[in-house]
């Protein structure tokens, strides 16, 4: 096949995440799209978080350079998790330093009334940042993506980020009625932002759960699990990858892939090796390398990079990622070198 006719179809991130063969293990990183980057900064320089997700030309300019720096194999669309509910109305702002704050947390029924349906119109922006991208990444594959039920429900009942969860779990032990009428609505707009963007042309799509792990396997099955599954279920027509990925789910994992994933996020608490016991060969795994190596040796980052790949070839596919996001103080140039091993290391 000749490049002229590649598409991100073929590429090696959406043929490892269907279970084909590969010519190189694919690798991007959450966060690539960010704050290690001098020039992220430079153009988001005097503008707000919230407003930069809503300029086109920005998000797409944003979403490029780590394609452009790295060689990565996936662009990861840029925007944040609250984008779509602030497209619908929620009060909330974006704090640095702090993360999304919401004006008024949803506590009560009565609070349900100030989260509509999330349509297309809500998010023209989106639409058309997505189609910009796609023109400008040809075969490179676009990867959308949208935060899960419970940890958007976590920011809006706690009011922002929270380490104990205090008033989410309230809220969820204390009166499972509301908890699941908050979260049908936020799967709703979840799997519609994820659907948005998959019909503007995202060649894959990530739901991120982010808190999720704060929760032991039972709950997370009775509370979380079928919200979940709504919110990628809106994408399954569209015939792409889904990846599902959360933070501290090392007992979640086979529950997260059974909501309706084909690739399993895994965080970097958990071997590559124990996660794949644990999913039983049945989805292909994304992972899973510690942020905080990156600041290491060299010697000692490229000993890990190279056990992660041999790990990974035990899986029916293998996406190579950190086990989270990018940490801001992070030096490009060893994602740059990271990128380079790792298709080195794993040429079929």
């Amino acid at each position: 096949m000749t490049s002229e006719r590649a598409t991100p179809q073929d590429s090696a991130l959406v043929r490892a995440a269907t279970q084909q063969p590969v010519p190189h293990t694919p690798v991007w990183f959450m966060r690539q799209a960010g704050r290690s980057l001098p020039e992220y900064r430079a153009v988001r320089e005097g503008i707000g978080m919230l407003d930069s997700c809503r300029r086109p030309d920005l998000v797409t300019e944003i979403t490029l350079q780590p394609v452009r720096r790295h060689g990565v194999d996936a662009a990861i669309f840029f925007s944040d998790i609250v984008v779509p509910l602030a497209a619908v109305g929620v009060d909330l702002d974006i704090v640095a330093g702090v993360g999304p704050v919401v004006a008024k947390p949803i506590r009560s029924r009565a609070d349900l009334d100030r989260l509509p349906a999330l349509t297309p119109e809500h998010v023209p922006f989106i639409t058309e940042a997505v189609r910009l991208l796609v023109a400008e990444l040809g075969a490179t594959p676009l990867i959308g993506f949208a935060g899960a039920p419970f940890t958007l429900a976590s920011y809006l009942v706690e009011g922002g980020p929270s380490k104990n969860h205090e008033h989410t779990k309230a809220l969820m032990y204390g009166d499972p009625q509301l908890w699941h009428d908050l979260c049908a609505r936020l799967a709703q707009i979840s799997g519609a932002f994820l659907d948005v963007q998959a019909a503007a042309g995202a060649s894959a799509v990530q739901l991120f759960d982010s808190w999720v792990g704060a929760l032991p396997r039972a709950d997370y099955e009775r509370f979380v699990q079928p919200h979940s599954a709504a919110a990628l279920a809106m994408v399954a027509a569209r015939g792409i990858p889904r990846i599902h990925f959360g933070v501290g789910t090392g007992e979640l994992l086979a529950a997260m892939g059974a909501a309706g994933a084909d690739v399993v996020g895994v965080d970097y608490r958990v071997s590559l090796t124990d996660a794949l016991a644990r999913l039983d060969g049945s989805y292909a795994v994304q992972g899973n390398l510690d942020p905080a190596l990156l600041f290491a040796p060299w010697e000692a980052l490229e000993a890990k990079v190279r056990d992660i790949v041999e790990e990974g070839k035990a899986a029916p596919g293998h996406i190579f990622n950190l086990g989270h996001g990018v940490l801001p103080d992070t030096d490009p140039d060893v994602l740059t070198r990271v990128v380079e091993l790792v298709h080195e290391v794993s040429q079929r």
